[in-house]
């Protein structure tokens, strides 16, 4: 049987990903369906750039609940075949490797039921704790995770515990096992550029007064007090989340944001750079025609 064909557009944050996913979307007849693993949650609209046009798996979860890649992979198949359906599209748009390689590889991660007691054990350890039992166990899933996301490390260490063995890396290589002809679309930013884009775009949540397509009323340090756990999202939240607490100030807790967001893009790359089957373009450059 003729496999699927999908889009899939990945790349390093603040790369440009979803506007190029949207034009795509209006030349190509598409819906577009976010890969990202905070984007899932409702309420996380500033610190997860959310834009404004229709997307798929946007606000599927409330941030107290426990949405991890098994619900997104499982979503993610029953948007595909809706889009195909009409006639449509799918194209997947994000920067959680680890998502969109089991989704479109067919790669399936053992399923694991949430340990309350684990978890409320391993709760009471820091980051940097979790991060290094986590190196000890399983030194590919920690070369790959946000090392200060509390909820992402002790998913991660759970599953080892069950499963009484570590995750193997994705054999990208075999296709067979894919569903999907999927045709992979790379944007590439020069580091500087990329860096200048990401400061920016921090500052811009920070600033009330910025144009916003999603959260309109808010800044990113509102947005952060309304959730009861920031800390459980990583990047900008986590050090958000302390400067609320009282643990560090305002320069530190912008410091620490544009540094942790710099460190998940170059994770992000170092993910993507392993996958032969992406076709890298520069930022800001429109793709030739697609073979479709």
């Amino acid at each position: 049987m003729e496999k699927i064909k999908v889009i899939v557009i990945v790349g390093p944050t603040a790369s440009g990903k979803s506007v190029l996913g949207f034009e795509l979307a209006k030349k190509y007849n598409g819906e577009i369906i976010s890969a990202d693993s905070r984007q899932v949650y409702r309420g996380l609209d500033i610190g997860t750039g959310k834009e404004s046009f229709p997307q798929h798996l946007i606000d599927v979860a409330n941030p107290d609940e426990d949405y991890n890649i098994s619900h997104f992979v499982r979503d993610a198949k029953k948007a595909i075949e809706d889009i195909v359906s009409r006639g449509k599209l799918p194209i997947i748009v994000g920067g959680s490797g680890f998502w969109i390689d089991s989704l479109i590889y067919g790669y399936k991660l053992p399923e694991v039921k949430p340990n309350k007691e684990l978890r409320r054990e391993l709760e009471q350890h820091s980051a940097a704790e979790l991060f290094a039992k986590l190196e000890g166990m399983d030194s590919f899933r920690a070369r790959h995770i946000d090392k200060k996301n509390k909820r992402r490390l002790i998913r991660a260490i759970e599953i080892i515990i069950k499963t009484g063995k570590a995750v193997q890396p994705l054999n990208l290589a075999v296709r067979r096992l894919s569903e999907y002809n999927a045709l992979w679309i790379g944007i590439k930013v020069d580091k500087e550029e990329l860096d200048r884009r990401i400061e920016k775009r921090l500052n811009e949540w920070f600033d009330p007064t910025t144009p916003r397509l999603r959260g309109a009323s808010l800044n990113i340090i509102e947005e952060t007090r309304k959730l009861k756990n920031p800390e459980r999202f990583g990047l900008a939240y986590t050090a958000i989340g302390k400067y609320l607490k009282g643990e560090i100030d305002m320069l530190e807790m912008r410091a620490e944001a544009l540094r942790s967001i710099r460190a998940y893009a170059k994770r992000q790359m170092t993910w993507f750079k392993r996958n032969k089957n992406i076709k890298w373009i520069h930022a800001g450059t429109t793709p030739p025609d697609l073979p479709l």
